[in-house]
Order: C-alpha cells, then structure tokens, then sequence
C-alpha cells in the first residue's frame, strides 16, 4: 500500500510537492508549477494548504 509522503530525493523546500509527484507517478516539476500557479490563481490559499501538508504529511 502507498501512502501519501514527503520526498526525501525530490525536494525543494520541505519535499512536499515532490512527495505528491512521486505518489502519483508525476514529474516533481510539473507539480510545482502546477502548485505555483494554483497559489497565485488562488489568492495564496494553497501557500496555507502547502505550510499544511508540511506539518501533516508524514516523512520517508
């Protein structure tokens, strides 16, 4: 069974973005953009989601 983890490879920050890139079978970058613009489209609210996932999210 996956579970859904912080990326102790594929990191920028805190591994976030790359832990979901590797749960789904993506590319970390795409993710990022993907996230990056989600932020800015969503008046940062997925800044909040991100700090969120960070704390939650379990490491590898």
């Amino acid at each position: 069974m996956r579970r859904l983890t912080k990326s102790a490879h594929d990191k920028m920050l805190l591994g976030v973005c790359g832990g979901i890139a590797e749960y789904l079978g993506w590319d970390g970058t795409l993710v990022r953009i993907i996230f990056v613009i989600a932020t800015i489209l969503g008046a940062g609210s997925f800044a909040l989601i991100y700090l969120i996932l960070a704390v939650i999210m379990p490491r590898t």
